[in-house]
């Protein structure tokens, strides 16, 4: 007789994202323009590089704080304080690893089976996989298309609607990926208030904060307007506005009261991040960090200026220009079947990007579109838009 399967249902269901479906038929394959991820095509820089070599070379192999070293937390409380005007306390940033490990944590703090998560979407797959694993059920509340104002609109009643006595938790992620649509302040005060009459946790994806378009310093934060014990993780990374996506490593901002509880999760799950790895970190956000900051950003807002001038001469595609991050989320007139158009993108057209249906749990809207990232060299970038090009006329 079979035995019983202990694997728990939610885990069994779950399924490679679209993203990786399509990244999976040609990924490493030199022939492929990849516009599939997001992150640049531009190489850690040097002094970060250098900075974790020499940590290395000088013996920083051991383990290390779980919440990570001193210093680096030191410097992102100042990253804070310089961008946002946030007076963060130590005792409230742990260093668990990579960014997609600090959602999780935040998750398995408030989250268990039974409960749902309010998640603004369309969204990075991995968050809605992740609500599925620490078992709550992921609730997507849909931005809504205002063709007539050129934005995407976030209804408010909707998204407050949506909760109901088991939501625990609310994503939102601003600037957001793949859209580029960013939440104003006064929104922010409204959730931030609605939120604390609920006892709901915020948990704020703020990792393309600094990648906007207005000329600010950095996107409305709810580190800006939360108290200490206010229920607001805040999650960044280094991964995009310094180049660092393979160095797996992010931050979590969490209310004071869970330090010790931030400690101890840190311990289980990761034991913390690579100690040479976090003296790079720490280099980062140097001002020589903040220079190549702004450096990136130039490179994506010209990479947002080739797109845009494509779309212009469309006549299938159309986008909401993105006020942040440095996705292009296109609407591709006719298209139906976004998975499957990537798959033979790639295999007949040697470009890669990513579908719209992954970011979204089954919502119909969502295969019309596909992401890319155009955080490119413009001329690569050209050709890619060019290929992408032919594989809608064949539609």
């Amino acid at each position: 007789m079979a035995s019983k399967n202990p694997i728990r249902p939610a885990i069994r269901d779950l399924a490679p994202s679209g993203i990786s479906q399509v990244t999976a038929l040609g990924l490493g394959n030199p022939d492929i323009l990849p516009l599939w991820f997001g992150e640049t095509d531009l190489v850690t820089p040097p002094f970060i590089r250098q900075a974790a070599i020499t940590a290395l070379e000088d013996g920083r192999t051991f383990y290390t704080n779980a919440r990570g070293i001193p210093q680096l937390r030191e410097a992102i409380r100042d990253f804070h304080a310089r961008t946002v005007g946030a007076d963060i306390a130590l005792e409230r940033i742990t260093v668990p690893g990579g960014a997609m490990l600090a959602v999780v944590t935040a998750l398995q703090m408030c989250c268990e089976s039974g409960d749902n998560v309010v998640i603004v979407s369309p969204i990075w797959p991995n968050i809605f996989q992740a609500s599925k694993v620490v078992g709550a059920e992921p609730r997507l509340v849909r931005l809504e298309e205002d063709w007539q104002a050129g934005r995407w609109h976030l209804d408010l009643n909707k998204l407050f609607d949506a909760c109901d006595e088991r939501t625990k938790a609310m994503f939102l992620a601003s600037p957001g990926n793949p859209t580029g649509w960013m939440l104003t302040a006064e929104e922010q005060k409204k959730i931030l208030d609605f939120c604390r009459r609920r006892g709901i946790a915020i948990l704020a994806d703020e990792v393309y904060g600094t990648l906007i378009y207005d000329g600010t310093r950095h996107a409305p934060s709810f580190l800006s307007i939360a108290d200490d014990e206010d229920a607001v993780f805040a999650i960044n990374s280094f991964s995009k506005p310094w180049a660092m996506t393979g160095w797996r490593i992010g931050w979590l901002v969490h209310p004071k009261s869970v330090e010790a509880a931030a400690a101890a999760m840190a311990q289980c799950n990761n034991t913390g991040s690579t100690h040479f790895a976090q003296y790079g970190a720490l280099a980062a956000l140097s001002p020589e960090g903040d220079a190549f900051r702004a450096t990136l950003l130039e490179r994506c807002r010209a990479g947002r200026d080739v797109v845009q001038g494509w779309i212009s001469r469309q006549n299938r595609v159309r986008w909401f220009k993105p006020d942040g991050a440095f996705y292009g989320f296109l609407h591709v007139e006719g298209l139906k079947d976004s998975l499957g158009f990537c798959q033979r993108m790639v295999k007949d057209d040697h470009v890669g990007v990513s579908p719209g249906w992954a970011f979204s749990l089954g919502d119909a809207r969502d295969d019309s579109y596909l992401r890319i990232c155009f955080a490119q060299d413009t001329a690569r970038l050209e050709q890619a838009l060019e290929r992408l090009e032919g594989a809608i006329g064949k539609l």
